[in-house]
């Protein structure tokens, strides 16, 4: 497996685990059966919480640009260094956007999310270099 394809799966298996930080979170507020069920006014959750929430969901919207960007490249028999450092840095911009969102870092969530944009765009450069 070469390291664009070691990092899509380490940045899916972060965007897939995200959830459980925050479902822990609505446990703790909600309690067991509000969890597992339906609550018609549920408590709100933790502030962070909502916030890692948010996270979750531009992962997965970024996951859908950086995971084609990734396969579309092994399917053109495109591998270099600039595609292995935009994978890895793709990776760390995203664990980086979690945290700082999460924490409500100042500045640090935008600076994270650019840098995976950033990631991105190197990737289809190669992409459209090669065209």
């Amino acid at each position: 497996m070469n390291t664009e394809l070691l990092y899509l799966v380490l940045v899916t298996l972060l965007t897939g685990l995200m959830w459980v930080l925050y479902v822990l979170d609505r446990f703790a507020v909600w309690g067991l059966t509000d969890t597992m069920g339906y609550p018609d006014a549920p408590k709100p959750q933790s502030r962070w919480a909502g916030r890692l929430i948010k996270a979750h969901a531009n992962g997965v919207e970024n996951l859908v640009v950086f995971a084609t960007l990734v396969l579309v490249a092994q399917v053109a028999g495109i591998s270099n260094e600039v595609t292995a450092t935009a994978a890895i840095l793709y990776f760390w911009a995203r664990v980086a956007h979690v945290v700082t969102y999460a924490l409500a870092v100042p500045w640090a969530r935008t600076v994270a999310f650019l840098a995976g944009v950033v990631a991105q765009l190197m990737i289809a450069w190669q992409l459209l270099a090669a065209a």
